[in-house]
């Protein structure tokens, strides 16, 4: 029986994950979130939640908590995604170390003491790299430097030690996934939304009839992700097989963030959209701190069925997910 628990399942990539493994050999998905409630998982299942899917309430940053909720679930799979995102890292340091760190290590040492777990699979984080200027080959790859630009990434990286000592004493099998941009439906928190809300700027402006101006707030070349390929990636990693212990780059493509602006604007004209294109860079945009120009050979080699959809697709099915939208006082 595959009875897998997500921490953090309700949030943008967690509700992905949880779709993408309703199509894979599981019996059950037990959703762990502070809220309890279905958060973006109404975007994933529009009508009702899978009958698999159970929602509990569980703050993994409460040791109790987080022990209770593996005891009593006893799950054979972990995906853990909950976390605090960059800038409330930046306001909250401590708060950020308490989920990001501490929310881990309790996890992990709950996942200890239970009997049947098979795998256990990590949100790390492309904030794990330092700028891309310390790296002087064509891409960026797992076994290069790691110089966290900010405290996120420190605690990312802190997180992927934590799970590599754990698949040291248990012999659990272990996956940590390092993203960079996601991008698509319900990416709309974090540094690193900005391209999720061009996107959806665009198509509320053409249900409002008007152009409705974005711009950008950083410039510089950005590595996406789009949001459905994350969530399958998870899946994947938690279902197939593997052995060990592995930290990937998840699949992805890097362009400049104009380049990519000008996808949103060419995809939206030939869905019949042009008047609602407004986007451009703010005139005091900053480089993006996050590394760009991942290699991805690793992760298709471990799990060679992990998708890569191309931006032209992904931001033509953002646009169509969020023409569903029916924003208030005609703005994103």
């Amino acid at each position: 029986m595959n009875k897998v628990l997500i921490t953090g399942g309700t949030g943008c990539i967690g509700a992905a994950t949880t779709h993408a493994l309703m199509t894979g050999d599981v019996d059950e998905v037990v959703i762990a979130t502070r809220s309890g409630s279905e958060g973006l998982l109404k975007l994933w299942f529009p009508e009702s939640l899978d009958s698999r899917i159970t929602l509990v309430q569980c703050d993994i940053s409460d040791e109790t908590q987080t022990r209770e909720l593996v005891r009593v679930h006893r799950p054979t799979r972990i995906i853990h995604l909950s976390a605090l995102q960059s800038p409330d890292c930046d306001a909250y340091p401590v708060r950020g170390m308490e989920v990001n760190v501490g929310g881990v290590l309790h996890l992990l040492q709950a996942a200890e003491l239970s009997e049947g777990l098979e795998r256990f699979v990590l949100a790390s984080s492309a904030a794990v790299y330092g700028p891309r200027s310390l790296y002087p080959g064509s891409t960026v790859k797992e076994s290069d430097t790691m110089a966290p630009p900010n405290l996120y990434g420190v605690w990312k990286l802190a997180a992927e030690q934590l799970a590599r000592q754990f698949q040291l004493r248990t012999g659990v099998p272990t996956v940590c996934l390092r993203l960079n941009t996601t991008y698509g439906k319900g990416r709309e928190r974090g540094k690193t939304a900005a391209p999720t809300m061009a996107i959806k700027t665009v198509a509320h402006g053409h249900i409002a009839g008007k152009a409705i101006p974005f711009r950008m707030p950083y410039c510089g070349r950005e590595n996406y992700h789009y949001v459905g390929d994350v969530g399958a990636h998870f899946a994947a990693c938690a279902l197939d097989e593997f052995t060990g212990f592995g930290a990937f780059n998840i699949r992805g493509k890097t362009v400049e963030v104009e380049t990519f602006l000008g996808l949103v604007r060419e995809v939206a004209t030939g869905m019949g959209m042009p008047a609602a294109v407004d986007l451009g860079i703010a005139e005091d945009a900053q480089p993006t701190i996050f590394v760009c120009d991942l290699d991805d050979s690793a992760i298709q080699d471990a799990f060679p069925g992990v998708p890569h959809t191309s931006l032209e697709h992904g931001i033509r099915m953002s646009l169509e997910a969020f023409s569903l939208d029916r924003p208030s006082h005609g703005s994103a």
